[in-house]
């Protein structure tokens, strides 16, 4: 069948809510390239929403989840100890940035980011959070009321969580300063919320849906000051900026603090559903027996994968692949914005292979083209590449390439670009 005839039934089958953005059903997946139906090839710089740091189907992943397979798939951690679950927790506690860690595995990021706020919730006694504008933890209730995006996650839908608050994230060309975040923060601690009632101040260092706005380091490492002198859990939300995205295994290592509580998933699992929660050990060990868990948390296939994924992203030295990538990734999105042929590029930025460029409705100016970003990423579509607009404004297009990506296909990817930028 082809794309238009599935399609047609997937309208009848699936509600509306349960989107996807672009129209086509795929064949094939490997590496950095997509075949669907039709046999269309595509280069891949979404990485199935940063999911696939180390590409589809990379051999050592698809060996490891084999060879997992001939002793057990699913025995269920809250019933019985299994030897990945404990292995896999042991290695993320040793490349955390968090002295003295410990971890557990649940299964999806938004359980991640719920499982932080109730882990604060416990260890301090409190019950208040704050998190930013642009954020995005997820759809799930708490998660929701802690996302600061409407457009389309929470339209229609007033959240229902006493106790959450946001305040601006710092993005300098679009109006809001450290200082005037920061300002902002001292005054929800004066007129709505007391730092005392505060359990955690959530926070992504690279936001992800928001559109790949990085904290500045001071700014970081003022929430760190604040939290520490308030007895406030740090907890960085790193679901899609972790496992090498940045060009360091976890994005708040370029930031020089100590968070309290990471939240960890998409590319940890290597394409299967795995997500976790690292935090210091008198934090996360606060709750009791039964607490935390989950059914399928910590699922072994998706263990023996995120072993996998680490022995890649250390024996292919991906950390350092991402700085190269990205480098050159921004040097294309620069000459592009010198482009007069093409629509106008706006911001550029990138941490390691987290990269981002705004499109506006004219050269030198911040204004927002939303329209205009949704148009490039079907034009880039149609010319064989498949990208992800994002954003708090709606104009940035978001780059997530495997961190893998043969130098060949990502210049294929740039050039399929520049066709779908052309004005």
């Amino acid at each position: 069948m082809n794309n238009e005839e599935l399609f047609a039934r997937r309208s009848k089958a699936l509600p509306r809510g349960a989107a996807t953005s672009h129209p086509i059903f795929v064949k094939r997946a490997e590496g950095a390239e997509v075949w669907d139906v039709e046999d269309k090839h595509y280069v891949d710089f979404a990485s199935g929403i940063a999911v696939n740091n180390t590409g589809n189907l990379h051999p050592t992943i698809v060996a490891a989840i084999r060879e997992q397979l001939n002793d057990y798939a699913h025995v269920g951690f809250p019933v019985v100890s299994y030897e990945p679950y404990l292995r896999l927790c042991e290695r993320l506690n040793d490349i955390a940035p968090i002295a003295n860690a410990k971890s557990m595995l649940l299964t999806t990021g938004a359980e991640a980011t719920e499982n932080a706020v109730k882990v604060a919730r416990y260890f301090t006694g409190r019950q208040g959070v704050i998190t930013f504008t642009g954020s995005f933890h997820g759809r799930t209730q708490l998660a929701l009321a802690m996302t600061g995006k409407v457009l389309p996650l929470r339209s229609g839908v007033i959240p229902s969580q006493a106790g959450v608050f946001q305040v601006p994230f710092p993005i300098k060309h679009h109006g809001t300063s450290d200082e005037d975040s920061l300002r902002a923060l001292d005054h929800l601690f004066r007129a709505s919320i007391s730092p005392e009632q505060v359990a955690a101040i959530v926070i992504e260092p690279v936001q992800g849906e928001g559109g790949f706005y990085q904290a500045s380091k001071s700014f970081m490492q003022s929430l760190r000051a604040i939290c520490t002198q308030h007895g406030i859990c740090l907890v960085v939300d790193e679901v899609q900026s972790g496992f090498g995205r940045t060009g360091k295994m976890f994005a708040v290592e370029h930031y020089e603090i100590e968070p309290d509580l990471i939240a960890i998933g998409k590319a940890m699992g290597g394409g299967l559903p795995l997500a976790g929660l690292i935090g210091k050990a008198d934090v996360i060990d606060s709750p009791p027996p039964g607490f935390l868990g989950g059914t399928f948390a910590g699922n072994p296939l998706a263990c023996a994968a995120a072993h996998a994924v680490l022995d890649v992203i250390d024996s292919e030295d991906m950390l350092g692949h991402a700085e190269a990538i990205g480098s050159r990734i921004v040097d294309f999105l620069l000459a592009l914005k010198e482009n007069n042929d093409v629509l106008p590029v706006g911001d550029v930025r990138a941490l390691g292979a987290m990269v981002a460029f705004e499109i506006v409705t004219e050269r030198g100016s911040n204004t927002p083209d939303a329209e205009a970003t949704k148009v490039v990423a079907n034009k880039a579509r149609e010319y064989g590449l498949l990208m992800l607009p994002c954003g708090y404004y709606g104009n940035t297009i978001r780059i997530s390439t495997p961190l893998n990506i043969k130098f060949d296909v990502l210049e294929k990817g740039l050039s399929r670009l520049a066709l779908a930028m052309k004005r």
